[in-house]
């Protein structure tokens, strides 16, 4: 079978043996975060043919299942490899939506400019998310607070051990249906402070969406971890610590005049999606936003002189989460009970209440997939 999305042909085959409705239920009931799959896959490939000439093809559906790769494939020597992150809602009417894939197709482009990997056309991005979200939109959720989580990604195929950029690639697209991204009740997290590791570096691959990023940061996040904080804080320590960002999320502090400040992307800053749609959200409401320098200096001294009134994280995951404790062994900023701020809990219920469908989406963020 075959279907065309968004001017791309899909060929499908679906799965054989997909998860029965009480297996799904069960999974539904409880889904916590990247722990289950749904029962398909996108997939893209790219090749580049005898006469040097690159293309994507052979877009398809296919049963979720292990990736066959030979050992010698480049993403598994050179960590030739990019992915992104969205979700689908399914919204009161039991339609299925999803947020701003259009950013996201952008941007995945600009991390496989960086990581030398060939560029998706926005047409198969969007093709591969709706064509796999209706194949499988019944392990779309419907509870408070959750969605289907997307993850598009583009792996270096190419059975080859000279270091260059490959001439096979594969573009594919899993989906998990999620709860809170952090369990339970939202409160404000602590976070804990890396003072050895740094997530990036200037020149390096920091405004990139790419696994080695996240693999550098793991440590710093067992740090975090064993010292009960559920993120880590990297800062630019070559720049009077400055503030960067968290192993997955940025940040947003809230001023005493009702301001907000973020970081400014340097290039050792990945553009959040949900970044860029906060600041949006705070101007459409009304406030001033700066995306400028902010060092642990003035977070500090901020949060004591009540210049700094909340302080909180975003990203596709747990959208918006606030922070309550920053620390390191020799600090602590913030107090532990400390309660979600009522201008970050606003930005929260009208971001979420556009993705959901409760709030008007009065800048065409959302784009209709089942």
């Amino acid at each position: 079978m075959t279907q065309t999305a968004h001017g791309v042909e899909f060929s499908q085959q679906l799965s054989e043996n997909p998860k029965s409705a009480g297996e799904r239920a069960a999974v539904l009931a409880n889904p916590g975060f990247g722990d289950y799959f749904t029962d398909h896959t996108a997939v893209v490939d790219y090749k580049v043919d005898a006469d040097g000439t690159g293309g994507w093809q052979n877009a398809r559906i296919e049963p979720y299942g292990p990736i066959s790769l030979d050992p010698s494939a480049a993403v598994l020597h050179y960590g030739q490899e990019i992915f992104e992150g969205l979700k689908a809602y399914r919204h009161a009417d039991g339609s299925v939506w999803t947020f701003r894939p259009e950013a996201n197709a952008a941007r995945l482009n600009k991390s496989a400019r960086r990581l030398a990997l060939p560029e998706l056309p926005e047409e198969y991005f969007i093709g591969a998310i709706r064509e796999l979200v209706q194949a499988d939109q019944e392990w779309v959720p419907s509870g408070d607070g959750e969605a289907l989580y997307l993850r598009p990604f583009m792996i270096a195929t190419e059975a080859f051990l000279g270091v260059r950029a490959a001439r096979e690639v594969s573009f594919r697209v899993i989906a998990s249906p999620a709860g809170n991204y952090f369990g339970g009740e939202l409160k404000p997290v602590s976070i804990w402070i890396s003072r050895e590791y740094a997530r990036a570096g200037r020149g390096g691959t920091g405004a990139a969406k790419c696994g080695g990023n996240y693999a550098a940061s793991l440590i710093a996040q067992q740090e975090a971890e064993a010292n009960g904080c559920k993120q880590v804080l990297f800062l630019d320590h070559f720049n009077d610590d400055a503030v960067e960002e968290l192993g997955g999320m940025n940040v947003f502090f809230v001023m005493k005049d009702g301001s907000l400040v973020t970081p400014a992307l340097s290039g050792t800053i990945l553009a959040g999606v949900t970044r860029m749609s906060v600041i949006q959200v705070a101007k459409d409401m009304g406030r001033e936003v700066s995306e400028r320098k902010i060092t642990l200096d003035e977070w500090r001294d901020g949060v004591a002189s009540g210049e700094i009134t909340e302080v909180f994280a975003c990203g596709t995951a747990a959208v918006i989460t606030p922070i309550g404790v920053l620390k390191d062994a020799t600090e602590f900023i913030g107090a532990e009970d400390a309660k979600a701020g009522e201008t970050t809990m606003a930005i929260r219920e009208k971001l979420l209440g556009i993705q959901t469908g409760v709030v008007e989406d009065t800048h065409g963020w959302l784009t209709r997939l089942v």
